[in-house]
Formats: C-alpha cells, structure tokens, sequence
C-alpha cells in the first residue's frame, strides 16, 4: 500500500463536496455527527419560522375579535346612556318608544358585531367556535386565540326594553364587564404571542448564525483537507516518477 493511500483513507469523504456546498454536509459519509447536527438545527429554525407565521394568524385573528368587541362596547355605553334617559319620569311613553327604537339599532348593531367576527372562517365572538390552538414551534410549544360569546343573549340583554317597568339597568352593566373580561384576556394573550413571535425570531437568528459559523468552519477543514490532499498527490506523483526513472535506469544498466 502506498504511503498517499493509507493516508486519505476510504471513507467516502469529500472536501470538494463539501466546499461546493458551501460548507454543509449532504451524506453521512462527510460527517455523520455534523451533519446531524446541521439537519436538527434546520429542524429548529424551520420550526420556529412556521410558529411565528401560525402566531401571526393567531394575532390577526385577535385583532379581529378586539376591533370587534370595541365596537360592542360602544354600543353598551350609548344602551347605558340611553337606558338613563328613558328613566326620565316627564318622557311620555312615546318619547320612550322612540328611544327603545334607537335602543333596538345599537343591540342589531351588537348580535351582528357578534355575528359578523370571524377569521377564515371560523366566528369568534357568537360562542360558535372553542378556543383555537396554534403551534408555537417545532417543539410541542402553543399559544390560543380565546373565543367569547358575546351575543344579546349571552350578554343578558335580549329583550331589554325601557319602556317596560321593571327594567333592569344594572344588567347593562353586567354586560359591559362582560366584554371588558373577554377584551382583558384576548389583550393579554396578544401581548403574550407578540413575546413568542419575538422569542421565535430572535431564537431563528441565533440558530442561523450558528449555523452559518458551523458551514464556515466546516469550509475552512475542507479547503484545509483539499490542501493536505494535493500535497499528498504531488508527493505520490514524485514518487511514482521516481519509481519510473529508477527502472528505467535499471533496465538501461542491464543492457549495458
């Protein structure tokens, strides 16, 4: 065996290979730990890139449900304030009527916000739809997009009507604290998904740059081991002609 090929070896590794693929390993045979290594971190970040666009969704929908409910609330104070008019003892059950038909647009305007907020599909805020789930990476880690029920009827107002006597205002009340929960929790979890959607990026952004230091260092082995190999070649190139020279000189003294 001759010195050059007990040195390289078989083992199918290739530095050209590799330095034509920038630095990263495609076979076993380059680097079976490495290239383990530079599969799982691709894992990682292709992971946390695919949680940060689900989250993304999920904040989305979360702005539907928060632009929605506000529009609720609205409708809640004016009820409230028009409610508080209607206890008016001078207004003539005419004047009421007029103001429970103004009563009955905002609660239309109410059960159709209810109604009408949905993403992709699914309705957010008629109690049609549980809390939906999104994964937050590759990992088993999730965030949710709570869903509400904020319908006349949920709310206790279906039928509320000032011109009855025995209407009960606080109920308005109870109501708006209802909405005012669901906004709490649907802010919170907002503020929550932006962490992870930072969280993701950031974590994405230090996993690249490993792994970009990684290809760079597996570059400079390769082009080092590239290196090594031409000396190798050259040498065993030198030695061959040697060999070559040292027969012909033989056989040319034999005949001499």
């Amino acid at each position: 065996m001759s010195p050059v090929s007990s040195v390289q070896g078989s083992s199918g590794y290739s530095p050209y290979s590799v330095i034509a693929g920038g630095g990263q390993f495609n076979k076993a045979a380059q680097g079976a730990s490495e290239l383990a290594i530079q599969e799982k971190t691709k894992a990682q970040v292709g992971g946390l890139d695919a949680g940060r666009e689900n989250m993304q969704y999920a904040k989305s929908a979360l702005n539907v449900e928060d632009g929605a409910m506000e529009g609720i609330t609205d409708f809640l104070q004016q009820i409230k304030e028009k409610s508080i008019k209607a206890m008016n003892g001078t207004l003539s059950d005419s004047d009421k009527k007029t103001v429970q038909d103004e009563i009955n647009e905002m609660m239309k305007g109410i059960e159709e916000a209810a109604g009408q907020a949905s993403f992709n599909g699914k309705n957010l805020l008629n109690g049609s739809t549980q809390d939906m789930k999104v994964a937050s990476d590759g990992n088993g880690g999730e965030e949710s997009v709570p869903t509400a029920d904020l319908s006349l009827k949920s709310l206790g107002l279906e039928g509320f009507d000032v011109t009855k006597k025995d209407v009960d205002i606080s109920a308005i009340d109870k109501a708006l604290e209802k909405v005012q929960g669901a906004r709490t929790k649907a802010g919170a979890q907002t503020n929550a998904i932006e962490a992870a959607m930072t969280y993701n990026s950031h974590a994405a952004m230090e996993l690249n740059g490993y792994q970009v230091n990684k290809e760079e260092e597996q570059t400079v082995k390769a082009y080092q081991d590239m290196k090594t190999r031409q000396v190798l070649d050259n040498y065993q190139m030198t030695l061959q002609n040697q060999q070559m020279k040292d027969e012909q000189d033989k056989a040319r003294n034999i005949f001499m």
